[in-house]
C-alpha cells in the first residue's frame, strides 16, 4: 500500500515528526527555501505586472528530483512547512515543483511538535492559503525592488560593496539619529542632598532619606554652592518623623513570551544577539534527544506575536502550578493576556510543549546555550500563569525645619510569580529599595552624616539589541522574524558597530544614512515603513490586492530613483594614514573600519594582507612586565585587557584595570562590575595578592 508523504523544512524536524507519525508515512525534509529569485538580476518582470522569476536554488537539483519521486509513488502528499507567511510560501513553492493541486487539502499545520498536535493537524488540512503566500511574495518583491534599486546607486556614488534595504535602511536610520541626539546634549548639572540616619544609639537601624522640599515647593539644587547654602541651613537642626504611610501593592506577571519579547530578554540576560536567540529556540521547536523519548520539540512555534494560551496547555500549568507551589500561587481563573492590535492571532505564544519537562529534568540532553533558553521560557510561561506579588512599602517624609526628607522602603509580603522570575529591564540600574527600621509620627531621628552629590542629567542611551528590537517592535519596522537578519546585515556592512553591547553608527553608515533620507524621505520615513506592513496584513487578509501595493509603491519610487541618480552627490571616504608603517612592504598603514571597529590596514592590498589591531592604553603598566596595558578584542567583538608587549608577554584579563591602588601591596586594582544589582567587586592585578572588596553601586535609588 502506498505511503502518504510528508514534507517539511528541516531534517531535526523531519525526524521528530517521523516519530510520531508511523509507518504509513514518509517524512522528508525541503531544506528551508526551495526557489527564490535570482541573485545576478532583479528578477521582477516589471513590465509585467511585478511577475517575479523563480529559479530553483543552486544546489537543490538532486533534491527535488528526490523529493519529485516520492511524491510520484505517494498516496497523499502532506506540506508541513511553518506556519507563518514565509512556511506557506515554502509549501506553495513545492507544490509548484511537485505538480501538486494547491486547491486540495495538502496543508497542515501545528502550533507545536507533539503527537496530539500532528494528528490533529492532518485531520485539518487544508489548501494553500494564497493570500498568504501573495503578502510574502509582496514583502519579498518589495525589498528586492528597493534592494537592487539602490545599491548600486550607492556603488557608484560611494563605493562598491554597499547595499540599501527597505527596513535595515530604517533600522540604520534610528541608531544614527540616537547619536545625532547624543552629540546634540548638553548636561545640565543638579545636585542631591542624603541624609544618613538612625533612631537611637546603634548604628544598626540607620537609612537614608533624600532632600525633597523646601517650604512644601519642590528643591531643585542647580549647583555646588545651593548645595553648600542648604548644608549651611541644616547644621544643628532636629529630624523629626512627620508622616509614615504603609501601603500595599501589587506586582503582576509579564505575558509569556512573542517572539520581539523572547529576543529582548535572552539579550538582557543571557547576552544572546537576536540571530543565537532565533536559532536556538528553532532547535528547541524542531526536536533534540530526550532520552528514551528521543526526538522531542520542548518549545510551541516562536515565531509569533500573540500572547494567546491554548487552554489545554493552561491547565497543565495551573495543576502543575498547584502541586508545586500550593494554592496560593495560583490565580481564582486563569491569567489572559491582550495581544497587540495587527497580531497574527492564530498561533500562541512562545511557551513548553509541556511544563512537566522541566528544565532541570532535560538539562543533561541540551547544550549550554538551548538549556538557557529552554529554562528562560519555561520560567517565563509558568510565572505567567501564577499570582501576583504583593509588596510592602513604606513612605516617610522627615521635616528638618523648613526643609523635607523622603525615605522609601519595599519589602515582599507575598512573592506570587517571583519565586520564578521576574523581567529584566533596560538602560536602568535596577535597585529594590530596602528595608526601613520602624518607624512612628513625632519622633526624633538623630543624624549621623549630611552629604552632597554632584549629578549631570545624562544623554539618552544607545541602543542595544534589546531596545533596537523593542524600537522596531514599537515603530512596527518589519516584523519580529525580520529582526535578526536586519541586525546582522547592518553590522555586517559595517554600517553599525557594537561597543560595549551598545550600537554605534560608523561614518560608511552615517554618510549612506544621509544619502538616503536626503534623496529617499519616503523610503526612510518610519512611519511609511510601519504603514507597508499594515498593507502586508492586509494582503494576507485578502482585504487588498498584492499587485495593487506594489503598483502604488513602484511608481512613485522609480520618479525617485531617476531623480536621485541625476542629484546625489558622490562622496569619497578617504581612508585615514597613520605614522604606523607596514613591516612587510614599508607603506604608511591606514585606519579601517570593520565589524567590530577600525584597525590598521596596508593600503597596498591585495598585494599585502597585513592588518593590526589598534592598540587603546588604558594607562597602566603590565603587572608582570612593566610595559603599557593595551585594551584588546576577541574575534567576537568581546572586550579584554592585555600587554602591549604580546607574545612576549601573555598577561590578559577580562576585568577592567582601574587607577584605583591595592591598599595591601599598591598594585593597580581590577574591577568586576555587578550584575542585575549585585555590587561591583574590585580584586588586586598582582598574582598571589588575596585582596578582594565589594564595593556598592552608591548611595540610595534616585
Amino acid at each position: 500500500m502506498a505511503k502518504s508523504l510528508v514534507i517539511v523544512e528541516s531534517p531535526a524536524k523531519a525526524k521528530t515528526i517521523g516519530k510520531f507519525l508511523g509507518n504509513r508515512y514518509i517524512v522528508k525534509a525541503s531544506m528551508g527555501h526551495i526557489r527564490d529569485l535570482p541573485k545576478s538580476q532583479l528578477g521582477v518582470d516589471l513590465e509585467n505586472n511585478f511577475t517575479p522569476k523563480y529559479i530553483n536554488i543552486r544546489g537543490k537539483g538532486d533534491l527535488i528530483k528526490q523529493l519529485r519521486s516520492e511524491a510520484g509513488k505517494a498516496s497523499k502528499v502532506y506540506l508541513a512547512t511553518d506556519l507563518d507567511r514565509e512556511g506557506e510560501a515554502i509549501s506553495w513553492h513545492l507544490a509548484e515543483l511537485l505538480n501538486l493541486d494547491r486547491r486540495t487539502s495538502c496543508r497542515i499545520e501545528f502550533n507545536e511538535i507533539t503527537k496530539d498536535a500532528i494528528q490533529a493537524a492532518l485531520k485539518k488540512a487544508r489548501p494553500i492559503n494564497m493570500d498568504r503566500v501573495n503578502a510574502q511574495q509582496a514583502r519579498r518583491i518589495l525589498d528586492r525592488l528597493v534592494g537592487y534599486k539602490i545599491s548600486p546607486l550607492l556603488w557608484k556614488k560611494v563605493k562598491k560593496g554597499l547595499s540599501a534595504g527597505r527596513v535595515q535602511s530604517v533600522a540604520v536610520r534610528l541608531i544614527c539619529e540616537r547619536e545625532e541626539e547624543i552629540k546634540q546634549f548638553v548636561p545640565e548639572e543638579y545636585w542631591s542632598i542624603i541624609a544618613n540616619l538612625k533612631t537611637g544609639k546603634k548604628k544598626e537601624g540607620s537609612f537614608f532619606a533624600k532632600l525633597q522640599q523646601k517650604q512644601e515647593e519642590k528643591l531643585e539644587i542647580k549647583n555646588g554652592q545651593e548645595a553648600a547654602n542648604i548644608l549651611k541651613q541644616l547644621e544643628g537642626v532636629q529630624y523629626l518623623v512627620q508622616k509614615v504611610k504603609k501601603s500595599q501593592r501589587k506586582r503582576n506577571p509579564a505575558p509569556p513570551f512573542i517572539t520581539s519579547t523572547l529576543q529582548q530578554e535572552a539579550s538582557r540576560k543571557l547576552g544572546f544577539t537576536a540571530r543565537k536567540t532565533m536559532s536556538t529556540a528553532q532547535q528547541l521547536y524542531e526536536g533534540l534527544e530526550i532520552g528514551e523519548e528521543g526526538s522531542t520539540g520542548l518549545i510551541t512555534y516562536m515565531r509569533t506575536d500573540s500572547t494567546r494560551i491554548s487552554s489545554q496547555a493552561q491547565e497543565e500549568a495551573r495543576d502543575f502550578i498547584k502541586e508545586k507551589y500550593g494554592e496560593s500561587y495560583l490565580p481564582s481563573s486563569p491569567r489572559k493576556y491582550k495581544t497587540k492590535e495587527n497580531a497574527q492571532d492564530a498561533h500562541e505564544a512562545i511557551r513548553p510543549t509541556s511544563v512537566l519537562k522541566e528544565p532541570l529534568k532535560v538539562k543533561e540532553y541540551l547544550s549550554r546555550d538551548q538549556y538557557r533558553l529552554y529554562k528562560l521560557i519555561w520560567e517565563r510561561f509558568l510565572a505567567s500563569q501564577m499570582q501576583s506579588a504583593v509588596l510592602d512599602t513604606l513612605t516617610v517624609d522627615i521635616s528638618a525645619n523648613d526643609y523635607l526628607f523622603r525615605a522609601t522602603g519595599s519589602s515582599v509580603q507575598f512573592p506570587g510569580f517571583m519565586v520564578i522570575y521576574v523581567e529584566g529591564e533596560d538602560d536602568v540600574e535596577k535597585r529594590e529599595d530596602g528595608l526601613l527600621p520602624e518607624l512612628t509620627e513625632g519622633q526624633i531621628l538623630q543624624l549621623i552624616d549630611l552629604e552632597d552629590k554632584q549629578h549631570f542629567t545624562q544623554p539618552p542611551p544607545r541602543y542595544t539589541e534589546a531596545t533596537l528590537v523593542k524600537a522596531l517592535e514599537e515603530k512596527r519596522i518589519g516584523r519580529p522574524s525580520t529582526y535578526a537578519p536586519i541586525i546582522e546585515t547592518i553590522r555586517e556592512r559595517n554600517y553599525v558597530i557594537l561597543e560595549d553591547k551598545r550600537f554605534h553608527p560608523t561614518e560608511l553608515g552615517e554618510i549612506v544614512n544621509y544619502l538616503l533620507v536626503k534623496h529617499f524621505p519616503r523610503i526612510m520615513d518610519a512611519e511609511f515603513t510601519a504603514e507597508m506592513e499594515d498593507y502586508l496584513d492586509r494582503i494576507a487578509e485578502g482585504e487588498v490586492s498584492w499587485l495593487k501595493v506594489l503598483k502604488d509603491f513602484y511608481q512613485p519610487f522609480a520618479k525617485t530613483l531617476e531623480k536621485a541618480e541625476v542629484q546625489m552627490e558622490k562622496i569619497e571616504i578617504k581612508d585615514e594614514i597613520t605614522e604606523e608603517i607596514c613591516e612587510h612592504c614599508g607603506k604608511n598603514m591606514v585606519i579601517k573600519q570593520g565589524r567590530f571597529g577600525k584597525f590598521l590596514a596596508c593600503p597596498g592590498f591585495p598585494q599585502c594582507r597585513n592588518t593590526k589591531a589598534i592598540l587603546k592604553e588604558v594607562g597602566l603598566p603590565c603587572p608582570l612586565c612593566q610595559k603599557p596595558l593595551v585594551e584588546r578584542k576577541t574575534k567576537k567583538g568581546r572586550k579584554f585587557y592585555g600587554c602591549s608587549n604580546y607574545p612576549e608577554c601573555n598577561f590578559t584579563t577580562w576585568l577592567q584595570p582601574i587607577q584605583q591602588k591595592c591598599p595591601q601591596c599598591e598594585s593597580f586594582l581590577l574591577l568586576e562590575k555587578g550584575k542585575r544589582g549585585k555590587p561591583d567587586l574590585l580584586y588586586c592585578s598582582r598574582e598571589g595578592c588575596s585582596y578582594q572588596q565589594s564595593q556598592e553601586k552608591g548611595g540610595i535609588k534616585e
